[in-house]
């Protein structure tokens, strides 16, 4: 089923711990999987939309400008309960900081926050390797802004693919099928041009509904925004086991 967010989520009471995700303004559908599909997780989530701050910005161009924004969405998203902050693209990672001096609860601004940890669950001389939506966009500041090795190895989907198209042209329909293939094809290139790749963090949180796919392909662990948004949340919301 596909969902795209709003910016309200009336399925919770303002009391229960939510996670708030500061989302893109995009139209795109958002698959099972999907940060923006509040049916891809087991917790509460609660959605504010950044007026103008589409995938094309978040990723071509430069998204400083739209700062102030971001950090007033996150505060209306902890005043309304949030107790994890998270968003919908890993290349907004150059927020991290920011946002962290801003709010008063855990910020994961990105999956990539996750390549140094699970680098050192590798065994020697074995690495993390990131997915993304576009290589030649992902700079070194997106990785050391978030901790992450400036020489991680990185691979990404065709610019001209069916699944690139679809987020940066913003378009009303994906051919899941195509787009599962172009995932498929980009981490097999990741893990044969590099034989040191162990592991693979998926940058972009549109790939998730594709991340059982690529783990069978590569035969590999696989990580994305929803691995570490699920790992913090259960650090500030722990379940009473008495």
């Amino acid at each position: 089923m596909n969902r795209n967010p709003s910016p309200k989520n009336d399925n919770q009471n303002r009391s229960d711990a939510a996670v708030g995700v500061l989302m893109l303004e995009t139209r795109f559908p958002r698959l099972l999987g999907d940060i923006g599909n509040a049916e891809s997780w087991p917790f509460p989530v609660r959605y504010r939309i950044v007026k103008n701050a589409s995938a094309k910005l978040a990723i071509k161009e430069n998204p400083k400008a739209l700062l102030p924004l971001f950090i007033d969405e996150a505060n209306r998203l902890v005043n309304e309960g949030a107790v994890v902050i998270t968003t919908s693209c890993g290349f907004l990672s150059v927020f991290q900081q920011e946002l962290l001096a801003a709010i008063n609860v855990p910020v994961v601004t990105s999956a990539l926050m996750q390549v140094s940890w699970i680098n050192r669950t590798l065994p020697a001389g074995m690495r993390c390797g990131v997915l993304t939506i576009d290589a030649t966009s992902l700079s070194s500041s997106h990785l050391k802004a978030v901790g992450a090795p400036t020489d991680t190895p990185i691979m990404g989907v065709e610019s001209s693919g069916n699944f690139a198209t679809t987020i940066m042209e913003d378009r009303l329909h994906f051919d899941v099928e195509a787009c599962r293939a172009e995932n498929i094809e980009a981490a097999l290139r990741l893990v044969n041009h590099r034989s040191d790749v162990a592991a693979i963090v998926l940058e972009c949180t549109n790939m998730v509904p594709y991340a059982a796919d690529i783990q069978k392909a590569t035969g590999l662990p696989v990580y994305s925004v929803n691995s570490l948004v699920h790992w913090v949340y259960s650090g500030v919301n722990h379940r009473s086991v008495g």
